[in-house]
């Protein structure tokens, strides 16, 4: 490891203004970045301690639930509101890493957790998200866990995060505040990019510019799932992962919100299977439907094409489990 400078900061305002300087990076629970710095794949020149910042809390308010960026993870997944009320976020969180990593982890560095493509961890191996221009092993290399949808000739590298996913399909906002002072709030969908080509700018957000809070909408209603296929059942990134929250009123799917995971460089969501779905009655022949909709540009890399193939029975899966219907 690198030697670094390192700060605590006594607020808020104090940290943005601190990591606004090139070469410096946030730390709080550090469960992604001290392994990335360890391995000297991020070699910040300064780390702005921000553990002992006000936003630990979880409130509910007028709009619906504020999460403070540092919630420890396995705080959110027991808290009595996300358990009643957000059952797909509670169900994602336990989904990843280990109860000891929940412990540590936080709300807001889960969000911004980077790859755990092999090839990004590889120092020795090309990859443009870390060594921008440098190219990409994973096409035509090892892909088994990479991207079949939203990945570019540059990139095809997924986002680990459970959490996000279901963030996603509740239409979380994380709140933010900038080095300039002023904040504010950005739909998790738009809070990351495409690899495109540059890979390397995996999110919106700008220099010093720190994540405060997540905030839910008003709680949807309806039955929520969070199904993850992976490897082994635990400790372990997903393969596929569906969060659904459907709403079924007079044997109608009335409102439908569906994420995904391991399919894409971002939790991913689709409006047109979710306009299929909406207003109609669930069958299997819908839900067939939707994962075709869903994959109709998925494009596998050779090791991953069985990804296509296990989403399409997976999507289904979890309608049948969220209506009641047989999938």
């Amino acid at each position: 490891m690198r030697q670094f400078d390192y700060s605590r900061a006594a607020d808020p305002a104090s940290a943005t203004a601190a990591a606004a300087m090139a070469g410096t990076r946030f730390i709080a629970g550090g469960t992604n970045l001290l392994d990335l710095m360890k391995l000297q794949i991020e070699t910040p020149e300064r780390l702005v301690d921000i553990t002992r910042l006000p936003l630990r809390d979880v409130t509910a308010t007028d709009e619906g639930l504020m999460i403070g960026a540092l919630v420890p993870n396995s705080d959110l997944a027991a808290n009595d509101i996300v358990r009643r009320d957000y059952a797909v976020l509670s169900r994602a969180l336990l989904a990843g890493a280990s109860g000891q990593l929940r412990n540590k982890a936080t709300t807001g560095g889960n969000l911004l957790q980077r790859t755990r493509c092999g090839y990004f961890y590889e120092t020795n191996a090309r990859c443009n998200k870390r060594q921008p221009g440098s190219g990409c092993d994973a096409i035509g290399g090892f892909n088994r866990i990479h991207a079949i949808l939203g990945a570019s000739e540059h990139c095809i590298a997924t986002h680990p995060s459970d959490m996000a996913v279901a963030m996603r399909a509740l239409d979380a906002e994380v709140e933010t505040l900038k080095a300039d002072g002023s904040s504010r709030r950005i739909a998790v969908g738009d809070l990351y990019r495409l690899p495109g080509t540059t890979p390397d700018i995996e999110t919106n957000l700008e220099a010093g510019e720190l994540i405060t809070a997540i905030r839910l909408p008003k709680a949807p209603g309806g039955r929520h799932v969070y199904r993850k296929v992976r490897d082994r059942a635990s400790y372990a990134f997903a393969l596929v992962s569906v969060a659904a929250v459907v709403v079924v009123d007079g044997g109608k799917m009335r409102d439908v919100r569906l994420a995904y995971g391991g399919l894409a460089p971002m939790p991913w969501r689709d409006a047109a299977v979710e306009e299929l779905l909406r207003g109609e009655a669930p069958s299997p022949a819908l839900f067939a439907k939707a994962a075709d909709t869903l994959l109709a540009k998925a494009k596998g890399q050779g090791e991953n094409d069985f990804k296509i193939e296990l989403m399409r029975r997976t999507l289904p899966a979890v309608l049948g489990e969220a209506t009641g219907a047989s999938a």
